[in-house]
């Protein structure tokens, strides 16, 4: 069977798994009621309940989709022992499929936690602390950033990071968890973003790269799924919402965006590019949050530039397509340039949402952070 029919039954089955598995989890929430139903509050635009239990399909569907996709990875292992021989190729492979575990545990522990705030509202430490010990489970199997990409010609190619290997890949995937799901504050955004930021990472696999003898085609059905479960995630929560993804969903997405890309290998200048306006977003919080005299993991607040968009007469379906398409655009470039060109191209994301920053300040929007009680993140 040609690797295109792999890749389409893989993303079929991702897809059709998150049509059926999204709108059963949200009933799921719907019938339990309590905290995994949104209910409408004084100054929302929501009028009606809402469950938020739909990310939990998202992740139900990615599963079944890898399982679909286990032959196909195999044989690919099969072929690449056979081509190469078992002292070359046998570590790699029982490499990549202790990374595969690590991804599932990791996913498997961040469960429990994710469905807990959805429930009760975890305080900011304890959130925290159950990200770290997510983060630190893939890390256990492999999957770690041993070098970063030498953005300047002088040096050598990668810096190996040594002995802050483990700090570094830790802060990543925490660091990702966090950014998608503070993004989840209006219909649409964490979806439609981590469905073309999962694109950019299918195509930077299947594009042939220096150091490699073909595209990374095993690698590329991870991203794949995530593409189609998203996708089909968006069939019911793109503007405006019939359910929310809630904090399992934007989590997981989050950690898988950010174990996949370090899976992929060489992929993390590709998507701190693609991911820029939620990375920036994330940081620009912090920022404001710790200048406030808070928690940079205490919600309930307007300091994201999507709530500052949304004051400066944006809609809600104008913002998500907006975030797609600056997503995509980012993605474009990150696909098409290399390793310094990169770095100045993230340059120029910081200085145009720094513009955009401007703009809403001089029109008068935006104002300092204050704290409402409806306010995810």
């Amino acid at each position: 069977m040609p690797v295109w029919a792999q890749l389409l039954i893989v993303f079929t089955a991702a897809l059709v798994g998150a049509l059926i598995f999204v709108p059963l989890a949200a009933a799921t929430g719907m019938a339990v009621g309590g905290g995994l139903v949104d209910r409408p509050r004084p100054g929302e635009m929501q009028r009606r309940p809402i469950s938020r239990t739909g990310g939990y399909g998202i992740i139900a569907a990615f599963f079944v989709a890898l399982v679909v996709s286990l032959p196909f990875i195999l044989k690919a292992q099969d072929r690449f022992l056979s081509e190469y021989g078992v002292t070359y190729a046998l570590p790699k492979v029982l490499a990549e499929n202790s990374r595969l575990i690590g991804l599932t545990l990791g996913a498997a522990f961040l469960v429990p936690f994710a469905a807990w705030d959805d429930w009760k509202r975890l305080p900011p430490l304890p959130q925290l602390i159950a990200q770290i010990g997510c983060a630190a489970i893939p890390i256990a199997f492999g999957v770690r950033m041993m070098n970063v990409s030498n953005p300047f010609p002088v040096g050598g190619d990668q810096i190996p990071l040594g002995i802050f290997v483990v700090p570094v890949t830790l802060l990543w995937i925490v660091g990702m968890i966090n950014a998608l799901n503070w993004l989840d504050t209006s219909d649409g955004l964490a979806g439609g973003v981590s469905m073309i930021s999962a694109l950019v990472l299918v195509a930077a696999s299947l594009v042939k790269r220096t150091g490699f003898k073909e595209p990374q085609y095993t690698i590329a059905f991870l991203p794949l799924i995530l593409a189609g479960v998203c996708l089909g995630f968006l069939v019911f929560n793109f503007p405006p919402a019939r359910l929310f993804m809630g904090t399992g969903g934007s989590m997981f997405l989050g950690y898988a965006l950010g174990v996949v890309s370090i899976i992929g290998g060489a992929k993390i200048a590709t998507a701190v590019l693609v991911l820029g306006f939620p990375i920036l977003d994330a940081a620009l919080v912090i920022i404001r949050r710790v200048a406030a005299g808070r928690s940079p993991m205490q919600g309930g607040d307007d300091a994201h530039l999507v709530h500052q968009l949304r004051k400066a007469g944006l809609s809600v379906r104008q913002i998500a397509l907006l975030l797609y398409g600056l997503t995509a655009l980012f993605g474009a470039l990150s696909i098409s340039l290399f390793k310094e060109q990169k770095f100045f191209a993230f340059a120029a994301v910081i200085c145009a949402i720094g513009a955009l920053i401007v703009f809403l300040r001089r029109r008068g929007r935006l104002v300092p952070p204050h704290v409402e009680q409806h306010s995810k993140a």
